[in-house]
């Protein structure tokens, strides 16, 4: 009987042995080959840096470089030369001049054609005469020190409104749009018709002239034309710039009888009818009608 269970057994070992022989999926192969090894490393393909589109800002205005430019004497005119001239400004054919010096300082209606004083008004004997220019139907004057700025009606010499404002007072030009206000330095402020108040400011630069103690100031086109104080110099400043792009020598004046003994020259007209600039200075007995070539 023990015999037969031994039988039994070993049968069922050997059947059960060769039943997983037959199965591939039953019984895994291992295999003893070691698993390949890539020795080269692979390369790692770096990524670009990005690079920063540049801003693009507003172009920049191109500055025309200042230019020597030609005066040519027209003609000349009688003047008051008693009249210590600190602007002067034309409405029309009529010619406005503003005078200077404390107990003499005044506004006057003059005759383009022979100088001859049509009406006049005196200023407080405190106020130093500066700049004037034409605003509408109004005249605007300056005030040296007295930090004032007086504007009368054109056709009366009514005094119809003041502004007050710090600092000096030299030179005033209006382009329609805004007042142009030196004094005496190498900017401009430029100021609101209405209210007087700053509005912005233009540094004036030059890469021909020093720029210096701008004085009698005068708006034209895109243009403010100034002369500089105590010299025969003047320049055609560019409004969007600030750049000089025109400067005029009108040191031939000085040849004309009774000029080279009188003082500065201080007085720029714009006369759009003749398209022509009418010149004077502080007691000059002429006025110079020129055009800049």
């Amino acid at each position: 009987m023990r015999d037969v269970k031994r039988l039994a057994v070993t049968l069922c070992i050997l059947f059960a042995f060769v039943a997983c022989s037959s199965s591939g999926e039953n019984i895994p192969s291992v295999s003893t080959e070691l698993a390949a090894v890539n020795s080269t490393p692979e390369q790692v393909t770096a990524m670009p840096t990005p690079v920063a589109t540049p801003s693009v800002g507003p172009t920049q205005l191109e500055v025309v470089r200042s230019q020597l430019v030609a005066m040519r004497v027209v003609g000349t005119r009688p003047h008051d030369e008693t009249a210590f001239t600190q602007g002067l400004e034309f409405y029309g054919e009529r010619l406005f001049e503003s005078r200077g010096l404390r107990g003499s300082s005044g506004l006057t209606e003059i005759d383009a054609s022979n100088g001859e004083v049509l009406r006049d008004i005196l200023l407080a004997p405190q106020f130093f005469g500066e700049g004037i220019t034409i605003v509408g139907d109004t005249v605007m004057q300056l005030t040296w020190t007295g930090g004032k700025a007086f504007v009368y009606d054109i056709e009366t010499f009514s005094l119809i409104e003041q502004f007050e404002y710090d600092g000096e007072g030299w030179g005033l030009c209006f382009d329609g749009t805004s007042l142009y206000l030196s004094d005496g330095s190498d900017s401009l402020t430029l100021r609101d018709p209405e209210t007087f108040e700053i509005t912005g400011s233009l540094q004036v630069t030059s890469d021909l002239v020093s720029v210096n103690r701008l004085n009698e100031l005068e708006c034209v086109d895109e243009h403010v034309y100034a002369n500089m104080w105590q010299t025969n110099t003047i320049i055609s400043i560019d409004k969007a710039s600030g750049h000089v792009d025109k400067v005029i020598d009108a040191s031939d004046l000085q040849a004309y009888e009774g000029v080279s003994d009188a003082n500065v020259l201080n007085g720029i007209a714009y006369n759009k009818e003749s398209a022509s600039f009418l010149l004077t200075g502080k007691l000059w007995p002429l006025m110079f009608e020129v055009v800049f070539d």
